[in-house]
């Protein structure tokens, strides 16, 4: 199993549609809001590195309203 932490910054009150979509993908896990640099923190859970990958690259990154976003990759 690999985790990773997503930090997402998002336009400026664009946070809860943000979050709508990153609820439908099937391999996030939590999401939590944040102040500071980034508006929120994404948990993530895969088989493999290589599906997290696709997934912020196709869907999170594509998100309306994402500015930016930074990979935090748990080792086990």
């Amino acid at each position: 199993m690999t985790i990773a932490y997503v930090l997402i910054k998002s336009d400026l009150g664009a946070e809860q549609k943000v979050i709508e979509q990153l609820e439908k993908l099937e391999q996030v896990v939590r999401i939590d809001r944040t102040f500071g640099d980034y508006d929120m923190v994404v948990k993530m859970e895969s088989e493999n590195i290589e599906k997290i990958r696709e997934t912020i690259a196709r869907n999170i990154k594509k998100i309306d309203k994402v500015r930016a976003t930074r990979t935090l990759v748990k080792r086990e």
